[in-house]
């Protein structure tokens, strides 16, 4: 048997359906042949007494009247008509009074033994053996034996081949399911199972399942929409990096125009370098790194020493910022500025001038600590702030700015955040946009 038929669900369900009737019919068969033989032998016994009874009688009015002739003749009496009863009559020093035994042949008898009064003097018991041929009630017995065991066998039979049958059936939408599934292919993740025709059973199933489908879409779409980014992200610089080496060994310049043209290359190197960092960082982070905790006595000193890193910009765009509430910890210190600094450069981004960044650092009773970087201006729609932390997704498709952001921020915040055992939200309302994480304060 191979593997798949082994691990066949509808094999085994039919299997355990077969077994299980064979075990109630055994069941029900043993209990009718032995309520039978048990009325069989009660019957007998039933018999037999009725017999003895008789006989004693006869013997007790023989010994009462002394008159032994007399009880021979109705012994003998007694047994006519009786072919099935045996009888044997002895005195006690061994001499036989009566004896008619049951022929050899029928050797499937039913005995009982008892005494009866003697009506020779100087004897006061006869040792008697009653016989009953039982031969006719134990082939009754064999037959409904055989019987039992045949309908047994043939109930087996016809309810396993309906207990397959009816699996077989009741399976029968789990291979329609699996029909659906096997067309899906990377190009038709937008399909989705139909589970009108699928029992209740499957709903919850079907549904999860295109859940799944729709995030392996929207990932799809995600990873194809980042691979398009980051081709044009590095094509770019890589096409003005050739450019610019072609045209310096196919020109004499100065040596001030070379370093010129080398601090150029320069900065699009470092972007190049930027890309594939945060790229490879993203991906430790999925493959399960985890924050290196320190003690930090104040969240919002590390808040005011990244806000010092982005002075300038700040002052550029008229912005001031706020730093409100603050909370110990053991945090990854490193880790955290990374993301509170992306968490200000993109509030940054989109802040009204002259308006102020506010940083709330707000702790709770679960070892839990808030961080929200709150900017105002123009509302984002809620489908923007659903996707806000996804990878690879930019609200901008125009890609304005791209020379310095190339789309990953938010997503290393969400990562940090991560490895930090805790998540991301964002909020906007009344002209005020809410970005930030949730952390656990300790390790656990």
């Amino acid at each position: 048997m191979n593997r798949n038929s082994a691990n066949s669900l509808g094999r085994r369900l039919s299997a355990w359906l077969a077994w299980q009737s064979l075990g109630g019919l055994l069941i029900v068969c043993a209990t009718v042949y032995g309520a039978t033989h048990y009325a069989f032998k009660a019957r007998q016994l039933e018999e037999l007494d009725q017999k003895r009874a008789l006989l004693t009688y006869l013997a007790s009015e023989a010994a009462r009247n002394g008159n032994e002739v007399k009880l021979k003749h109705e012994l003998d009496d007694f047994m006519v008509g009786h072919p099935q009863l045996g009888l044997s009559v002895a005195q006690t020093d061994g001499a036989i009074f009566h004896q008619k035994l049951l022929p050899p042949s029928r050797h499937e008898r039913r005995t009982i033994q008892f005494n009866l009064d003697s009506p020779k003097p100087g004897q006061k018991m006869l040792r008697t053996e009653l016989s009953l041929d039982v031969g006719g009630d134990a082939l009754v017995l064999r037959r409904i034996a055989w019987i039992l065991f045949g309908a047994a066998v043939g109930g087996v039979l016809l309810i396993s081949f309906g207990g397959f049958l009816l699996v077989w059936l009741g399976l029968r939408p789990l291979r329609e399911l699996s029909a659906q599934v096997k067309v899906l292919t990377a190009g038709t993740l937008h399909i989705r199972l139909d589970g009108s025709r699928q029992p209740d059973e499957l709903a919850p199933l079907i549904a999860q399942f295109n859940d799944l489908l729709a995030r392996l879409d929207q990932s799809y779409e995600q990873m194809e929409g980042f691979n398009a980014d980051v081709a044009h992200e590095l094509l770019t610089p890589l096409t003005t990096l050739m450019s610019g080496a072609e045209l310096a060994m196919n020109s004499s310049k100065s040596l001030d125009e070379i370093r010129e043209l080398l601090g150029s290359n320069l900065e699009d190197l470092q972007r190049i370098a930027g890309i594939v960092h945060d790229m490879l960082f993203l991906s430790q982070a999925d493959r399960g790194a985890a924050a290196r905790r320190t003690s930090t006595p104040s969240l919002a000193a590390v808040v005011r020493r990244v806000a010092e890193y982005h002075e300038a910009t700040l002052d550029d765009a008229g912005l001031t910022l706020e730093v409100k509430g603050d909370v110990d910890g053991e945090f990854d210190l490193q880790l955290l500025q990374r993301a509170f600094s992306n968490l200000v450069s993109n509030a940054t981004r989109y802040a009204t001038k002259g308006s102020s960044i506010v940083v709330r650092i707000e702790p709770d009773a679960f070892e839990q600590v808030t961080v929200l970087v709150e900017n105002r201006g123009a509302p984002v729609d809620t489908q923007t702030l659903s996707r806000m932390f996804d990878r690879f997704f930019r609200a901008d498709a125009s890609r304005s700015g791209a020379s310095k952001n190339h789309g990953l921020g938010l997503s290393i915040v969400a990562a940090i955040a991560r490895m930090h055992g805790g998540t991301t939200m964002a909020a906007s309302s009344h002209g005020v946009t809410s970005v930030g994480i949730r952390l656990k304060r300790f390790a656990k």
